[in-house]
């Protein structure tokens, strides 16, 4: 199956559901940047619930602006503040020290456009499950496309899916289980399992 999404910040589970069952992904590249999406933000479970990482970009006085040309607004110390956000929500999950060190110099390198470092996210996450997979970019927006178009999982506002099987998470005790969160939630509750457990999920509407 060839796919269609958008890439996002850490993507959340269902983004991974749907790659884990491509054949082909391609990455829309081509849209306009759109507030309040999975493009700059990301949730993961914290001490007390759900925590959400925003990444600050600079607003253009546009109107519309061209999602590939947004740029990270770096005043804000926000990869320090995300970083310690992980240390204090997944230090003692089961494989944040087996991925530790490959995702930390995301973290600890400046970032210019949020896409190019969205993609670096994804190709990381790819290569922490061994992920081999074919993946391209759009020329041009496109409404309609002819391969699976599953561009509409970058909406945060709304959660469109039926819950996927739950799996243990750190703080599952104090406030029960939290459902497609960042994939890093999954990565460090369950390690090399992971793909395992994005395989056996599909993606059902509500």
């Amino acid at each position: 199956m060839n796919i269609l999404l958008h890439p996002t910040y850490f993507p959340n589970i269902a983004h991974f559901v749907a790659t884990a069952h491509a054949e082909k992904m391609v990455f829309e590249v081509e849209d306009n940047f759109v507030k309040q999406t999975y493009r700059n933000r990301t949730y993961i479970y914290g001490a007390n619930g759900t925590l959400t990482l925003n990444i600050p970009v600079i607003h253009t006085q546009k109107n519309r602006q061209k999602y590939k040309d947004v740029k990270i607004f770096n005043e804000e110390a926000w990869q320090s503040q995300h970083w310690k956000s992980l240390l204090s929500a997944y230090r003692t999950s089961p494989f944040f020290e087996y991925y530790e060190d490959e995702l930390h110099p995301l973290f600890h390198s400046k970032q210019t456009f949020l896409l190019d470092f969205n993609l670096k996210c994804f190709e990381t996450i790819c290569d922490c499950l061994q992920l081999d997979l074919t993946v391209s970019e759009t020329k041009m927006y496109q409404k309609e496309v002819e391969i699976k178009d599953y561009r509409f999982l970058v909406n945060a506002k709304k959660e469109v899916l039926k819950p996927f099987e739950n799996y243990t998470q750190v703080f599952q005790q104090k406030h029960g289980f939290i459902n497609n969160l960042s994939i890093l939630d999954l990565l460090f509750n369950e390690g090399p399992n992971t793909l395992n457990y994005l395989e056996s999920q599909s993606l059902k509407l509500l």
